[in-house]
């Protein structure tokens, strides 16, 4: 599977053009968008903007997209999979998208979305895991301990994440390959082959 992943849009017509263009470039199985589409809504524009993207796309809600942006999202045809499962080409995908690390904790310790976790090939988050692609002014680590938790308790394959826009990049997390695809700073997101191994290219 080739997934085409970014984070971090924020609102910008300029950034999504870029998101279009990559598309468009490396024809994707699925693009994946990991929250941060508006800038603090409003819905029409996470509705517009995630329209503007062909075919089969997943999201989670980042911390700047409101309740409104939320409603877009669900107004779209992009799938919202913030505390869901997805399945596609046989392949598990979960979202959590880490902004709320209460709702996190609750969802995690839920002993049917345990199962689900259990299963997961790809977690889908807008935070990224503490200490992973999360390094922020002065080194400082602003990534979610929840989030590592999870990872380190069901060790999915993949995580896609962004929110930080400062450390766009690849790293690995035990046997987890952590992909940060924010394009707020730098870059235009990561290119994904995902088969029985795990190549990833960070798009300039």
């Amino acid at each position: 599977m080739k997934i085409y992943a970014a984070a971090d849009i924020h609102g910008s017509q300029y950034r999504l053009n870029m998101v279009l263009d990559k598309i468009q470039e490396h024809s994707p199985d699925i693009v994946i968008i990991c929250g941060d589409i508006t800038q603090f809504g409003p819905a029409d524009i996470a509705k517009n903007f995630l329209d503007q993207i062909p075919g089969i796309v997943l999201v989670v809600p980042g911390n700047i997209d409101t309740l409104d942006a939320v409603r877009g999202i669900e107004q779209s045809h992009a799938n919202n999979i913030h505390l869901k499962q997805c399945i596609y080409q046989d392949i598990v995908f979960v979202g959590i998208n880490g902004v709320d690390p209460t709702e996190t904790q609750s969802f995690s310790q839920n002993p049917l979305n345990q199962k689900m976790l259990k299963g997961c090939d790809v977690l889908v988050s807008h935070v990224p895991p503490y200490g992973s692609q999360d390094t922020v002014f002065l080194g400082r680590h602003a990534g979610d301990k929840e989030i590592y938790g999870i990872i380190q308790t069901y060790t999915p394959r993949l995580v896609l994440c962004g929110h930080i826009h400062e450390d766009p990049g690849v790293t690995k997390l035990k046997e987890t390959v952590v992909v940060n695809c924010s394009i707020g700073k730098k870059g235009s997101g990561a290119l994904i082959h995902l088969d029985d191994t795990i190549e990833v290219t960070m798009v300039s």
